[in-house]
Parts: C-alpha cells; sequence; structure tokens
C-alpha cells in the first residue's frame, strides 16, 4: 500500500474513536439527564404524599376536636339536665361560702327565686337557718352529715316545714384540701305530719279507753243528783233555799251533756264509708250560718272545687258545721260584721282536696295557738273546748288534716285536707 493509504487509514482510524468518544458522552449526558428527571418525579410524588399525609392527619384532629366539644356539651346538657329534673333539692357551696349550685327543685323547698340564691350562703338562707347551720357545720367539721332533719320557719313562698338533709364535703383529690360542700335535701313535711297524725290516732284511742269508764260513771253519779233535786219542789221549799236547789239542777244538766260530749269525743269513731261529693256537703255547712251572718249584714261564701272523698257523710257535714260556726262565733264575739269564705282545691297531682274556712274576726292569740285543737280549752265565755277537738278527731279519722293560720289583715283560717276519691 502507498504511504497515503495509510494516512487515510490512520484518519479514519482517528475519526472513528473521536465519534465513539462523542457518542459515549452523549449517552452518559441522555442518562444522567433520565435519572435526574425521574429523581425529581419520585420528590415531587413523595412531597404530594406527605402532604396529604398532613392534611388528612389535621383533619382527623379537627374531626376528633369536634367530636370532644360536642360529647361535652352533651356532657354538660345532661348534667344540667339531670340536676333541673331531681325532685330533691341539690345545693353545693364552695370553699368561700359561697352557693354555686342550686336547682329548681331545691329553690321551691326553700323559697327562693331564679334570682335569689346568688351570694355567700348565709345570706341567701337567712330565712332557712337551720339549713344555713348544718352546711356551716360541715364546712367547719370537714365531716359528712347524712339524715339530719331539721325544722325550719314558714314562709309565704313554701309550704316546706321540715326537711332531711345529707351534707358531705368536696375534697380536691390531689391535695385532698376541701373545696366546699354539697347538700342533698327532701321535703319531710308530709311524713313528720303523717306521723303527728299516727300519734294524734293513738293518743285519742288511749284517751278513750282510759276516760270511757271513767265518764260514765261520772254520768251516773250527775244523774242521781239531778234526780234527787227534781224530787224537790221548788214551790214547797223555804225562799231562802229555792235559789240553791234551782243551781244544783242548772249545774248537774250543764254537767252532765259536757260529760255526754267528751263522750261523743272520747267513744272510738265507727265510720260509714261511701262515696261523698263535698260540694253539697260544703254548702249544707254553709246554710247553717248563712242566715245567722246576713241577719248580722254580712254573708257566707263558697266558691272552688271540692271533689269527691270516700267518708263518712254525717261526720263530715258536723266537721265542716263546727268549723264554720266556729267562724262565725268569732266574728259574733269581736262585734264585727261576719264575711265567711269557703273555698276548695283539688290537688290531683297529691290526690287531696283541700278546703279552707276564712272569717274576717280577731284570730287566734299566739299564746294559745298550740292548744286550740285540745280537748276542753276554750277562748269562748260559755264553750265546752270540744267543738275544734271533734273536728281534728273527724278529719284524722278519715285520714286527713286540720290546721290553721292567722290571716296577715285579720281573722282565722281553717284548712282541712282530704284524701280524693280515685
Amino acid at each position: 500500500m502507498s504511504q497515503s493509504a495509510y494516512l487515510f487509514l490512520g484518519l479514519t482510524a482517528v475519526v472513528a474513536a473521536l465519534a465513539a468518544v462523542l457518542a459515549y458522552a452523549v449517552i452518559r449526558i441522555f442518562a444522567a439527564a433520565r435519572a435526574a428527571t425521574q429523581s425529581d418525579r419520585r420528590d415531587g410524588t413523595e412531597t404530594a404524599f406527605m402532604a396529604a399525609a398532613m392534611e388528612d392527619a389535621v383533619r382527623k384532629l379537627r374531626d376528633g376536636e369536634c367530636a370532644m366539644k360536642a360529647r361535652a356539651e352533651a356532657s354538660e346538657r345532661l348534667s344540667s339536665e339531670i340536676v333541673a329534673s331531681l325532685t330533691s333539692g341539690l345545693l353545693v357551696v364552695d370553699g368561700r361560702g359561697h352557693i354555686r349550685t342550686l336547682n329548681p327543685a331545691g329553690q321551691t323547698m326553700l323559697g327562693l327565686r331564679d334570682d335569689d340564691w346568688q351570694g355567700p350562703y348565709r345570706d341567701v338562707l337567712k330565712r332557712a337557718a337551720p339549713v344555713a347551720d348544718v352546711l356551716e357545720e360541715c364546712l367547719r367539721t370537714g365531716h359528712p352529715i347524712a339524715r339530719r332533719s331539721v325544722a325550719i320557719p314558714p314562709m309565704t313562698d313554701s309550704t316546706v316545714s321540715h326537711l332531711g338533709l345529707t351534707v358531705s364535703p368536696i375534697r380536691d383529690e390531689g391535695s385532698g384540701s376541701d373545696q366546699g360542700v354539697i347538700c342533698l335535701f327532701t321535703d319531710l313535711t308530709e311524713v313528720m305530719e303523717l306521723e303527728d297524725q299516727l300519734r294524734l290516732k293513738d293518743s285519742l284511742a288511749r284517751l278513750g279507753e282510759m276516760t270511757a269508764g271513767i265518764a260514765h260513771e261520772f254520768r251516773n253519779g250527775l244523774a242521781t243528783i239531778h234526780g234527787y233535786s227534781r224530787l224537790l219542789e221548788l214551790d214547797k221549799l223555804d225562799p231562802t233555799y229555792r235559789p240553791f236547789v234551782q243551781a244544783i239542777r242548772d249545774e248537774t244538766e250543764s254537767l252532765g251533756q259536757v260529760v255526754t260530749n267528751f263522750l261523743s269525743f272520747a267513744r272510738p269513731t265507727q265510720l260509714t264509708l261511701a262515696p261523698v261529693e263535698m260540694a253539697s256537703l260544703v254548702e249544707r255547712a254553709a246554710d247553717d250560718i248563712r242566715a245567722d251572718a246576713r241577719a248580722r249584714g254580712g254573708d257566707v261564701v263558697v266558691q272552688g272545687r271540692f271533689g269527691r272523698v270516700d267518708g263518712d257523710e254525717v261526720l263530715l257535714r258536723q266537721a265542716l258545721s263546727n268549723l264554720c260556726r266556729n267562724a262565725y262565733e268569732a266574728c259574733d264575739l269581736a262585734n264585727v260584721v261576719p264575711h265567711i269564705v269557703i273555698e276548695g282545691q283539688c290537688d290531683a297531682a297529691h290526690g287531696v282536696v283541700r278546703i279552707s274556712v276564712s272569717d274576717n274576726g280577731p284570730g287566734v292569740p299566739e299564746s294559745v295557738a298550740s292548744r286550740v285543737f285540745r280537748p276542753f280549752f276554750t277562748t269562748k265565755p260559755h264553750g265546752t273546748g270540744l267543738g275544734l277537738a271533734l273536728v281534728q278527731k273527724i278529719i284524722v279519722t278519715h285520714n286527713g288534716r286540720v290546721s290553721f293560720v292567722n290571716e296577715q289583715g285579720s281573722g282565722a283560717r281553717f284548712l282541712v285536707t282530704l284524701p280524693t276519691k280515685v
């Protein structure tokens, strides 16, 4: 081969080598670019995944927070509804002596309004001081008080007179210090009245057993004395002795009537039970004194609803007539024009009818208020003292109650409570 051929072959080999190097460089550049592109795609995917995961976590946290808030609101609402629905009173006092909670039932029992129970418990409960005393004892000693019975003064906003209280200290679990007290209380008025009623029934039964025999002997002796005095003819006696014999007759007759009334009171009452329409019974009792009241310029008014009871019609009329007569005589003795109101109220929730007899007389003196139903006690010049005692016996025998209050203006109001017929 010639020299030029060798030279051409050499140049061709150099060009081929340069082309191979260039092709390799291009291939590496494209491979690097592809690798870079794939890496960018992976990074973008991971970033999007992390963002989605964070957003999902935030959404779940937000949903959990909303659910917890809803549960907290529902729990708080349920607690409020439970407290408001309690028939017992609930009172919470904090460590500073301020009332934090008082449910509606407690407000009713204590005669308070919605805006009356904020503040120190001593100020709020000033009309129910015995309750405040029990709270103070628990706050001072830190010991719970279980089933304590207290009597509270009569209040115009409440008919409650006896409460049963259970008071417990509120302690911090961490420090063990007292944070206040919680008090649960219930109305024991009807229970106490029922106990009094049972005691009264027992006392009346014992009184009847003890005195019936003695009263019979007294009546027999009086009858003998009166009989002998009737054998003495007044016209044939010396005028000096006639007044004495007449006095013996009058006194024995008077004592005989007293003994008869007492025997009627002490004798065990045998009831003849039947459905009784109280409205007609009250009207008949009012008619017994209506003519006398109108003759003096007054009147007797009957109003309200009276319902029907299971009772002895004769005895119930006697009790109501005695109350009406007592009201009229109170006005007559005080020389005031009698205005007597007989009012009925049916309480379906408690299954009772309440009948009140009110007058405009002088009322019952506070000094004798505790004795008005006691046998042989009377403030009338010629009374026997058995009228109201007999009323109480009849009403109690019918499983009822009778009480009285002095009206704020003047007069007295006697209240009879009887169970209604179902």
